[in-house]
């Protein structure tokens, strides 16, 4: 029987859990149709001389851009036509551990299967990329569709800069407190397309998580369940709007002096 790359790995068997987790929430909460959505984190960190010794297990393979801050490093990533159902249950048999090739611009699968990653491995490699450039500890990005907060997409008023960012923040406290940052709006692109990656790149300069129009929503964290959390926490807030709407009236929000002073409370 085939050995598994987890096998005498107990952290990165951690990280692939932690994985595996977040892909059956976004199953459960409908954020993840047939194989809608996408997740990549960097393992380089916990990668060990066995591992880096590992034979390509398929071709090099081009990703579309140069990436310079990835030379050498190394992802799992969830496979492309994989159901997040089936990730949250058999994440090796549904994803796969690649290392960036020296030239920045290929990759090959090291482990465990012969899994080609997601069709929007340019988008997250590029924000890798990005936030590896800036020194930043965050190792993980998620690509899932909210229901509310694409469906909010459709409405160009809300497309404006920061206008959704100020309307959620005002639904809950918590969402100002857990989204400090807010969300940015990606105007649309063709979905896996490399001007997608470049302006998801540009977003992430003032935001952990950004809106897809008409898409997704895309977010990063120093682990795959705080940006879970953020799109979580932006859905609620969604939901609360929506729901006040479905009843009737629009949602009077918290004031700006309501938000200034959460702003000072957590030191935002």
């Amino acid at each position: 029987m085939k050995k598994s790359i987890l096998e005498n790995h107990p952290t990165l068997a951690k990280e692939i859990d932690k994985v595996a987790e977040v892909a059956g929430y976004l199953w459960q909460k409908g954020w993840a149709e047939r194989n809608g959505g996408n997740i990549t984190i960097n393992i380089t960190e916990i990668v060990d001389d066995e591992i880096r010794a590992l034979p390509g297990i398929g071709p090099k393979t081009a990703f579309g851009m140069k990436l310079p801050q990835l030379k050498g490093t190394y992802f799992f990533c969830k496979g492309t036509n994989r159901r997040m159902r089936d990730l949250a249950r058999w994440p090796m048999e549904n994803g796969s551990v690649i290392r960036i090739l020296d030239d920045c611009q290929n990759y090959e699968i090291i482990a465990d299967n012969l899994v080609k990653p997601t069709s929007e491995l340019s988008s997250h490699l590029a924000m890798h990329n990005y936030l590896l450039s800036k020194g930043s500890n965050y190792r993980a990005v998620i690509h899932t569709h909210p229901i509310d907060l694409v469906a909010m997409s459709h409405y160009k008023p809300f497309l404006e800069k920061d206008v959704l960012t100020n309307l959620l923040w005002s639904m809950i406290p918590e969402t100002r407190a857990f989204c400090p940052k807010g969300l940015g709006i990606i105007s649309y692109q063709m979905p896996s397309s490399v001007r997608l990656a470049e302006e998801t790149v540009k977003g992430l300069a003032e935001y952990d998580v950004v809106l897809w129009e008409k898409h997704g929503v895309c977010a990063v964290g120093p682990d795959v369940l705080e940006a879970f959390d953020q799109i979580d926490v932006l859905s609620k807030a969604a939901q609360i709007y929506l729901t006040a709407r479905s009843m009737g009236f629009v949602p009077d929000g918290m004031t700006s002096d309501s938000l200034d002073e959460l702003k000072e409370a957590f030191n935002l």
